[in-house]
């Protein structure tokens, strides 16, 4: 299988710098100069944690546009040379030295209690920002900074678990990148095979659902009963930060075989009825935590609805990622729950020894869908499901609508769920009453057939 090309024969290309880029390419260079001149930093290999934080406490008192613009590429360039494991040395440097200085917040808070004003508060704000934060400021000055920010957090997060010092750092970097990422700066992009290969290559890295293998496999999910939507920001603009792969078809998906496989027959899509969502990616591990599938399933629905408005029933089939450990737990003692004692000895008996179901056993279906659906509308974590797809779509609006047994009967479907996934459906005048009743009040979205599932009383749906 070839890689794409555009209508010419000729592979695409990143788009030319604009009038911007250009601007600051220019400055850099007189910055490079300038720095060179001076016998400033480079950002050569071999820099030790150490020399990078000298680095870094330079460029936050420096004064020169062109020659500080020239020492953030000096450290970001550092910081990519670090080997990954004096990484850590780095953050722990700016975690202890980079730091808000606490004695500066009393005394400025002390100031403002003594003499309410606006004066005070800014001095107040003044003490707050930390010189981490003004780094990280400086540093998105540079093209390029912001993915190198994006891949900074990710290794912060990486670290975390086994230097808990850290998460100061990972809380002001987080801040930040809220800020930079607000909805307000991404453009969602349609992504067909014409689009640049290099974009292209990112889908099939970045797929985290059911795995792209290859060119010829992305094809098939670009054919034209397919439809992929992406969000991307200005500061990365060929790299995607969260993409939706959509399957438009005729009825309800209850198997994720027929819209991932390359023997599928191509529907017309003048013929199709319902836009089955079944794959939502995130890209960047340093964005954990920074949302932005809400905005993404509902921008993708409304553009779906004005090129297609015969399509009438916006649904998902996703995985329920929590649910075949949840059982295991449950079965063995190792954590509360509510579900029924009689189900979980019969979950029991429909493994066999090596913990596999039986697909074709009608008692382990019925058996699981039940379980399932209890799990999905009873067990909490907090106030919210304990499923975090659950949680994230009727978060949205969206209404939990039907279970499937054998769904996806591939070995990571088995280890998610037992091969179970599961219908939501998002239903424009319904989505932000759900919404706010679900975060207001708790309530589930749910069909009658999954409340009567779930051992539910009542079988209205809203």
């Amino acid at each position: 299988m070839s890689m794409p090309a555009d209508s010419t024969g000729t592979f695409q290309t990143r788009p030319q710098p604009g009038p911007l880029s250009r601007i600051l390419g220019s400055v850099l260079e007189a910055g490079r100069a300038i720095l060179n001149r001076r016998g400033g930093p480079s950002g050569k290999s071999g820099l030790g944690p150490e020399t990078l934080g000298e680095f870094c406490a330079e460029l936050i008192h420096h004064r020169g546009e062109a020659s500080g613009l020239a020492l953030a590429e000096a450290s970001l360039i550092a910081y990519e040379n670090l080997p990954a494991d004096a990484r850590g040395d780095f953050f722990e440097i700016l975690a202890r030295d980079f730091s808000a200085n606490i004695n500066q917040i009393c005394s400025a808070a002390e100031n403002y209690l003594d003499e309410p004003g606006i004066v005070r508060i800014d001095e107040l704000r003044k003490a707050i920002e930390s010189p981490c934060r003004r780094l990280f400021h400086r540093l998105n000055m540079v093209p390029g900074g912001t993915s190198t920010l994006v891949r900074m957090r990710g290794d912060i997060l990486q670290l975390l678990p086994s230097r808990p010092d850290l998460k100061q750092l990972d809380t002001e970097l987080k801040q930040l990148l809220i800020a930079w990422f607000n909805r307000g700066f991404l453009t969602l992009q349609r992504i067909d095979w014409n689009s640049p290969a290099s974009v292209l290559e990112k889908f099939i890295e970045y797929e985290a659902v059911h795995e792209i293998n290859g060119w010829e496999d992305l094809r098939s999910r670009l054919q034209q009963d397919r439809r992929l939507f992406a969000f991307f920001h200005p500061a990365m603009p060929s790299d995607p930060l969260i993409f939706l792969q959509v399957a438009l078809g005729k009825g309800n998906a209850n198997a994720i075989e027929p819209l991932i496989g390359f023997d599928r027959q191509i529907l017309d899509t003048a013929d199709a009825d319902t836009a089955t969502f079944y794959s939502i990616s995130n890209c960047h591990k340093g964005l954990q935590g920074i949302s932005f599938g809400n905005f993404l399933i509902k921008q993708v629905a409304a553009e779906l609805r004005t090129e297609l408005p015969h399509i009438r029933r916006f649904e998902t089939l996703s995985p329920v990622p929590s649910f075949r450990p949840w059982v295991n737990q449950a079965m063995t003692g190792q954590v509360e729950h509510s579900a029924s004692g009689e189900d979980l000895e019969k979950a029991k008996t429909c493994l066999t020894v090596d913990r596999e179901t039986t697909f074709d056993d009608p008692g382990a279906s019925e058996t699981f869908v039940r379980l399932c659906a209890h799990y999905l509308l009873n067990e909490k974590r907090g106030s919210q499901p304990a499923d975090p797809v659950a949680r994230f779509h009727l978060g949205n609006g969206a209404l939990l609508d039907r279970i499937h047994w054998a769904t996806d009967r591939s070995d990571v479907g088995q280890s998610r769920s037992f091969g179970i996934m599961v219908n939501y459906i998002y239903e424009p005048g319904e989505i932000e009453d759900r919404h706010e009743a679900y975060f207001a009040e708790g309530r589930i979205a749910s069909s009658p057939a999954v409340r009567k599932l779930a051992r539910i009383q009542g079988d209205e749906t809203w």
